[in-house]
């Protein structure tokens, strides 16, 4: 199981890493334009990524996740449950339940000025429970 915990804790890594970059640079960034740029410009981030290597890496952590928390609750390790469960909430359950759907309805014409606040509100705690995860699976 060591390679279920590595390869979990390098996916919660590295998505960490990506929400982090959004955190302290790509949303500022976006923030410092007007309104309906940032608005395009997030659209056109969105669609960029949905490709192979970020599907891959999203669905594979997910379910390594999954497979790991179980793994380590019938095995007794309480921080290797809980640094998976962290990246499976965080990463996985926090996008599909709030982010992507706020970033469907930016995509269907939906104002920036509604968007902004609950879409970083909502990464912020993505962002924290993921970076938890990779460190607890990692310590």
């Amino acid at each position: 199981m060591n390679a279920l915990v590595t390869g979990t804790a390098i996916g919660a890594g590295l998505l960490g890493g990506i929400f982090l970059a959004f955190t302290v640079a790509v949303m500022p960034g976006l923030h410092r334009r007007p309104a309906a740029e940032a608005a395009e410009a997030m659209r056109a981030i969105n669609r960029a990524i949905v490709n192979p290597v970020f599907g891959t890496l999203f669905v594979g952590t997910g379910l390594a996740a999954v497979a790991l928390t179980v793994w380590a609750l019938l095995a007794g390790s309480r921080p290797v449950a809980a640094g998976a469960a962290l990246t499976l909430v965080g990463a996985h359950l926090v996008t599909v339940g709030v982010n992507i759907p706020l970033n469907t309805r930016l995509d269907r014409g939906g104002e920036w000025e509604r968007f902004e606040g609950p879409w970083n509100r909502a990464h912020t705690v993505r962002t924290l429970l993921t970076v938890a995860g990779a460190v607890l699976l990692v310590v």
